[in-house]
């Protein structure tokens, strides 16, 4: 049957597009591409926290800083009054008790100011190193999505040309045939159709007799006895 050998051009050019599809899901860089999304998730998240981090130590600092200067202004003040004199002795050393806590003070805040200073440009550094492992990461990420594009334009390119010659192929066979070689190729691992060759199913590899041969030929359409393929006598 001429429908048949169509068919079987139909069948080599289907296997093709398969393959093609099956090289369009599993490019190497797919898997890259949705490690990078997700390293960039996570990192974009810890970014997040560490710049919060940043600020609010920024702005304890700022507030430690503005408290201090408002305790050097008033031990400034306290002791000024203290060493103008006039006072009485009580008064005297009551300006000595304040004097004593207002350095008792600034002497905590100064304690403060340093030890917040120190932890600012450790934490400056850390999100400057994110900063610039996210960007890293996101240049990797544009690389291979460029190359996916590629890589895809290359495929749906020969795809297209495949399905062209796919279409021109299965014109001819009539509608019910197709149908059936559609099913077939469902359940049969997209095999739906083979050559008989030197007794031997192209299908399942297993061998007719010749009785079984006789029968395959005069079935409409020929299939094998084995696997149910249909068969190119």
């Amino acid at each position: 049957m001429p429908a048949l050998a169509d068919l079987l051009d139909v069948q080599d050019l289907d296997l093709q597009l398969d393959r093609l599809r099956n090289e369009r899901q599993s490019l190497p860089e797919l898997e890259r591409y949705k490690e990078l999304h997700t390293e960039l998730t996570s990192t974009e998240k810890l970014l997040g926290i560490q710049r919060d981090e940043l600020r609010q130590l920024e702005l304890d600092t700022d507030k430690a800083d503005g408290e201090l200067s408002i305790l050097e202004s008033r031990l400034e003040e306290t002791e000024k009054r203290l060493f103008s004199g006039g006072m009485s002795a009580r008064e005297t050393e009551n300006l000595r008790i304040q004097v004593a806590q207002i350095r008792a003070q600034k002497g905590s805040a100064e304690e403060l100011v340093l030890g917040l200073l120190e932890k600012l440009d450790p934490a400056r550094e850390t999100v400057g190193d994110t900063e610039r492992g996210m960007e890293a990461l996101e240049a990797e990420k544009t690389e291979i999505e460029t190359q996916i594009k590629t890589d895809w334009k290359r495929i749906d390119a020969e795809m297209a040309r495949k399905q062209g010659r796919r279409d021109e192929a299965v014109a001819p066979v009539p509608a019910d045939l197709v149908e059936l070689y559609e099913k077939l190729r469902m359940s049969k691992q997209g095999v739906a159709i083979a050559a008989l060759g030197h007794g031997v199913c192209g299908g399942c590899r297993l061998s007719l007799s010749a009785a079984e041969q006789s029968e395959v030929a005069a079935s409409d359409p020929p299939r094998c006895v084995h696997c149910r393929r249909l068969l190119v006598v």
